[in-house]
């Protein structure tokens, strides 16, 4: 070959099915139009000529309703044809507007429904157009991308123009100039060059396209133009584009590995171009590589969360999503909002295989629901997430709702605490291959952004992996400061996590921060505690037994067919229900303080107080809960009504839970008892005593402490009933463990029974007295010959004490 004809560059070969293309697509883009009789694409290819504006986006089914071979070239001969198709968009803009036009405009495809897993892309689909599915692990930050590049011979002065980048560097294989041998001496002019934003996405395949026993795959996939920064961490997208092989330059940059380029120099000086390196042998790389990539012309959302946002990421407003909804559901959304049973109808319906437990479904329900994040005038960031914690025995249905709320979720993340490090939960700093600086990898609390974390086995973390999300849970950001990267990142997500007590069983005579090995600070973060005991009971083994084998015979299509709502419905009413920012009324607000007050006075009190101290995270978890309560009805105040079920709600987890059985001792002897015994019936009842003692020997009597604290409100307020101006409000023992039986005279059938309740009375009173809740006063007195003898002591409530409810 002659020199001359290398210095002239390569020939064109002119691609005709590349031109025939380009004449139907432009035929496409002027003759379409829409259901109204309005050519469908001028208007968006006239918005074109705005800054900001290059990419038009084309569904392809009216494509195929256009043209099917149109269709099926742009399908099968995507990477070939795709230059024609944007020179047609090109074509359509100049013919259009008066200005000349000098920037290049591409093209993205919508509605394409070759959709394809991240395993299943092989050689086979290199250069068709193809959707795959995948959730975003990492982004790089965006960066300008030469296209097309001049530059200038540095020894004759020489412009070369167009020169095409094959995905890195590319510089002129010879300088046209005909008295000119210049190879590698050149000089790039940016402001003759094109440029065009590039971002680098990778992504991971779903959890549900995982099969089981693999590690996940993930793939690199370019984003240009408008479509960078449309994805983020954490998302789960449809790319649109098609498969390519790129150079493997990161080889050529691995940390600590040095190549020599001296020797291709002077073979280029020389006058002979070689491709590549030398010195690649002693490193142990035999040749330079290829490897794929996705190169995606369109990013699409999976979710309709993340769709129904304004381009600024702000969210649309509940009269702008109706506007955006289809007519059949958004009157299916007003009917569940005029609901009067939607409360338990919701919960039935997203947790159909679990039986009972209804207070844990209203939780994790208000937990999807959640409450209005605020921000003060000063920039404090106020959450609006509801975290939830499950504490209880095995087999009691934990880890099932944590899967059906990770199924259920658009944006959701599932995980192990034992299996999960501090780094795999916020985000870890690592280097990338090519460039070799070092970027952020998202970990499941920034991958759960704005959705649900559900982690499992929540108690088996170690301390150091739980440190790491105090301040995920409270404040909802990650700080990072590694490898001189200091960031701050969002993980507003919620956390509903499951716990198992210390010794496998949940010990009732321990309160809840004695059965768990969690710390008070990460405790008090969540907002709902609620504890799942296994207990004995015949009505609730028999219903749990007949779901579980109905479970197993008929299988989900009866409990499909049982549920009032479907999933898809139940999805759009919380996404439109979100939009609501509830506010707070006067007399939800007077409500709320006055509640708290009584919490706080509560905590302080004798028996009944928490294993922790109520502070102000209770009473912002009471906003929250309500805030959440209104918008499960669509409400746009916070009324009286939703703080009293917030408070409910709380009140039944976080609060009483806390509370073990009351254990009362019983003496072998009873000295009141033994008093009042004759003389003559003395070796009688010792004989009793004695045989007793044999057959019946010291136990201890437990009380549920809802019924204790029940039977102490009654006694404090039957003494404290006798305050009146004409007597002091006390009692004598006696006096008082007759009014209480009379008081449940009509509970008691048997002989026995009463004898019971009298006996259990008489212990939780000397339980009160030691407590100091109720006080014995005494006084001595004379009696003849000045001989002192001890009245008759009475009983008295401590005037601190505050009955609880």
């Amino acid at each position: 070959m002659d020199v001359s004809d290398l210095r002239a560059g390569p020939s064109h070969v002119k691609d005709t099915v590349g031109e025939q293309c380009q004449k139907l697509f432009q035929e496409f883009l002027e003759e379409w139009v829409d259901d109204k009789n309005v050519k469908k694409y001028h208007e968006e290819a006239f918005m074109l000529l705005k800054p900001e504006r290059d990419t038009l986006s084309i569904s392809l089914t009216d494509v195929e309703r256009f043209n099917q071979s149109l269709c099926t070239i742009i399908t099968e001969e995507y990477y070939r044809v795709y230059p024609y198709l944007c020179n047609a968009v090109k074509n359509l803009v100049r013919d259009r507007s008066e200005v000349p036009i000098d920037k290049d405009f591409y093209v993205a495809f919508t509605d394409v429904m070759t959709n394809h897993k991240v395993r299943d892309m092989t050689m086979v689909k290199l250069g068709s157009l193809i959707k795959i599915t995948g959730q975003v692990v990492r982004t790089h930050p965006v960066h300008p991308e030469l296209v097309s590049g001049t530059f200038q011979c540095l020894d004759c002065q020489t412009w070369v123009k167009n020169v095409e980048q094959q995905f890195k560097y590319t510089e002129p294989s010879i300088c046209p100039n005909p008295v000119c041998n210049n190879r590698v001496r050149f000089m790039l002019d940016t402001s003759k060059s094109k440029f065009v934003d590039f971002q680098k996405v990778r992504i991971q395949e779903t959890q549900a396209e995982l099969p089981r026993g693999n590690i996940p795959r993930s793939v690199e996939v370019v984003v240009r133009a408008e479509a960078v920064e449309t994805a983020q961490a954490g998302d789960k997208c449809h790319f649109i584009g098609t498969l390519i092989v790129v150079p493997d330059v990161s080889k050529l940059t691995t940390p600590g590995l040095k190549t020599d380029r001296s020797g291709a120099r002077q073979q280029q000086q020389q006058g002979f171009e070689q491709e590549g390196v030398t010195g690649l042998k002693n490193l142990g790389v035999r040749e330079m590589g290829y490897r794929t990539a996705f190169l995606a012309c369109g990013v699409e959302p999976c979710n309709s969360a993340m769709a129904n946002r304004h381009e600024d990421g702000s969210e649309l407003t509940p009269e702008e999503m109706r506007k955006n909804l289809q007519p059949q559901h958004w009157d299916k959304i007003y009917e569940m909002s005029q609901d009067k049973e939607l409360y338990k109808n919701l919960i039935d319906s997203l947790f159909p295989t679990i039986h009972g437990n209804d207070e844990i479904k209203r939780g994790i329900l208000l937990m999807l629901f959640g409450g209005v994040g605020k921000k003060t005038q000063e920039g404090t960031a106020l959450r609006g997430d509801i975290n939830v914690c499950i504490v209880g025995d095995p087999s009691t249905a934990k880890s099932q709702f944590l899967k059906q709320v990770a199924d259920f979720t658009p944006r959701a993340v599932y995980t192990s605490g034992k299996a999960s490090t501090a780094s795999g939960l916020t985000a870890a700093v690592v280097r990338d291959e090519e460039s070799n600086e070092f970027v952020i990898e998202a970990g499941a609390l920034m991958l759960a952004d704005n959705g649900v974390c559900c982690i499992d086995e929540f108690d088996k973390m170690d301390p150091k992996d739980q440190v790491a999300i105090h301040e995920a849970m409270e404040q909802q950001t990650i700080s990072i400061t590694k490898a001189g990267v200091r960031a701050t990142l969002n993980a507003r997500a919620s956390i509903l996590a499951a716990a198992n007590p210390i010794n496998g069983r949940y010990d009732r005579s321990k309160s809840l921060q004695q059965n768990i090995t969690l710390s008070a600070p990460i405790m008090s973060r969540f907002d709902l505690f609620f504890v799942l005991i296994d207990d004995c009971n015949d009505i609730t083994d028999y219903a749990i037994a007949r779901t579980i084998v109905s479970l197993h015979s008929t299988g989900i299509k009866d409990l499909e067919k049982s549920k009032v709502y479907t999933r898809d419905e139940i999805q759009r009413y919380i996404q439109f229900a979100r939009m609501f920012k509830p506010k707070m009324t006067e007399g939800a607000k007077d409500y709320l303080v006055e509640q708290y007050r009584h919490l706080r006075q509560r905590d302080c009190g004798g028996v009944s107080k928490s294993a922790w101290r109520i502070t102000v995270r209770q009473l912002e978890s009471m906003i929250r809960l309500a805030e959440g309560i209104a918008r499960v009805h669509c409400c746009d105040e916070v009324k009286e009504k939703h703080v009293k079920e917030a408070f409910r709600l709380l009140n039944k987890s976080i609060i009483r839970v806390e509370q073990p059985d009351i254990h009362l001792m019983e003496d072998d002897e009873d000295e009141a008892a033994a008093m009042e015994v004759d003389v003559d019936d003395k070796e009688n009842q010792s004989m009793d005593a004695q045989a007793g003692s044999q057959q019946k020997p010291k136990r201890q009597l437990s009380v549920q402490f809802e019924e204790y604290k029940a039977m102490s409100n009654l006694l404090v307020f039957a003494i404290r009933q006798k305050d009146t101006a004409e007597e002091e409000g006390t009692m004598d023992k006696q006096e008082l463990l007759n009014w209480y039986l009379e008081h449940i005279e009509k509970e008691i059938d048997e002989v026995d029974q009463l004898v019971a309740k009298k006996e259990l009375c008489d212990k939780v009173i000397d339980r009160l007295i030691a407590d100091g809740v109720l006080l014995k006063i005494g006084s001595v007195g004379l009696k003849g010959d000045n001989e002192e003898v001890l009245e008759q002591p009475v009983i008295a409530v401590h005037p601190n004490y505050v009955i609880s409810d």
